[in-house]
């Protein structure tokens, strides 16, 4: 396939484990999606006024609805074989059990549309509706609705005895860029030359999925 065609060929969205063990390609990008977030404000009466005092006690993770189409009209496999691995991310990571109480979590994950966006998150619900089916009732379509409720990144434990600054980590995923992990973990953009320098990078442009990246606090 010529080079230009390749460049043309429309990106799918995919929703992954973050260590991209596992992974789901869409079979169709979705037509929209929507991303709710919520700021807490506290509601405290005041005495002689008409209107309450309200305190701002923070935000809340943001939700993000995608509505997925999954179809296998034209091979009759079990459509469901196509996403199960979607269904994987909803349940407990075996690995990440206790192992005296035998407690565990299901995986975080990551939605990611090429450059656009990446929204790293863990699965709040899946509902899958079938529309079409085989004679013998194998389902053949699927739209599959997944919420996902946005994470942050986790803090990257050290050695006691070299431990010396609270820092995270940031795996790259395909279509990362310095300045859009800076405004994520730093609110402001800007801030990608203080990761660049952190992590020694001399082509801030040359990320590689699978790269490990600190995020140590600004100076």
């Amino acid at each position: 396939m010529p080079q230009e065609q390749k460049r043309n060929r429309p990106l799918r969205a995919t929703i992954s484990s973050e260590d991209g063990k596992k992974q789901v390609k869409c079979h169709f990008n979705p037509n929209e999606f929507e991303i709710t977030g919520l700021v807490k404000w506290v509601e405290r009466r005041s005495i002689g006024s008409d209107t309450p005092l309200m305190t701002f006690s923070g935000g809340e993770a943001e939700d993000m609805n995608i509505d997925l189409l999954f179809d296998t009209t034209d091979t009759g496999q079990d459509v469901r074989d196509t996403y199960r691995t979607l269904l994987e991310l909803a349940q407990v990571d075996e690995s990440t059990k206790n192992p005296k109480t035998q407690k565990g979590e299901p995986p975080r994950c990551r939605f990611q549309w090429g450059r656009f966006l990446a929204f790293t998150a863990v699965i709040k619900k899946i509902t899958q509706k079938f529309t079409y089916f085989k004679s013998d009732g194998t389902p053949l379509r699927a739209k599959v609705t997944v919420t996902l409720t946005e994470v942050g990144k986790q803090v990257a434990r050290q050695n006691p005895t070299s431990y010396s600054e609270p820092r995270k980590i940031w795996i790259v995923h395909q279509g990362d860029r310095l300045d859009w992990i800076a405004y994520r973990e730093y609110g402001d953009p800007a801030h990608w030359r203080h990761i660049a320098v952190t992590n020694g990078l001399l082509n801030p442009l040359d990320l590689q999925p699978g790269q490990i990246l600190k995020l140590v606090p600004l100076p």
